[in-house]
């Protein structure tokens, strides 16, 4: 069964910009376009599991995103309708930052990647993203 889904003109041209650049209609080849390089899970990660909300926030992470990096990356999660951008009520020119459903649908993903991570580098063992500082988080299962 195949959806119709009618969109205002910018809209439509967004979204067949982003099929052009697929490689294959894989599910594991759609999911890595829109989440698999780097810079996109560590920001994901920070506003999942380190509650960053604005832009100054995930440039202090300690991997050291470049703020023209970072700016591509919340765009193109929101774009991807991961990661919801609104206006900060108590300062007009910031932005808050945080997951839409789609966004949180990634939970299990992103605690399996960090039990993964765990198991096979030690020395991330007892970081500030380990899976034990998550196992009774809000967003967490545990």
């Amino acid at each position: 069964m195949q959806l119709k889904i009618i969109l205002s003109r910018p809209m439509a041209n967004r979204i067949n910009k982003q099929d052009q650049i697929k490689r294959s209609s894989c599910p594991m080849s759609c999911a890595l376009d829109m989440i698999g390089d780097k810079w996109t899970l560590l920001v994901i990660r920070d506003i999942m599991f380190l509650e960053k909300r604005y832009f100054r926030d995930f440039l202090s992470s300690p991997e050291k995103i470049a703020s023209n990096i970072l700016a591509d990356r919340l765009r193109k999660l929101e774009e991807s309708h991961i990661v919801l951008r609104q206006g900060d009520p108590d300062n007009a020119r910031r932005f808050i930052y945080s997951l839409t459903e789609k966004g949180l649908d990634l939970l299990p993903t992103m605690m399996e990647l960090l039990r993964w991570g765990e198991k096979y580098d030690p020395a991330s063992e007892g970081h500030e993203c380990s899976i034990r500082q998550f196992a009774h988080h809000p967003h967490g299962s545990g």
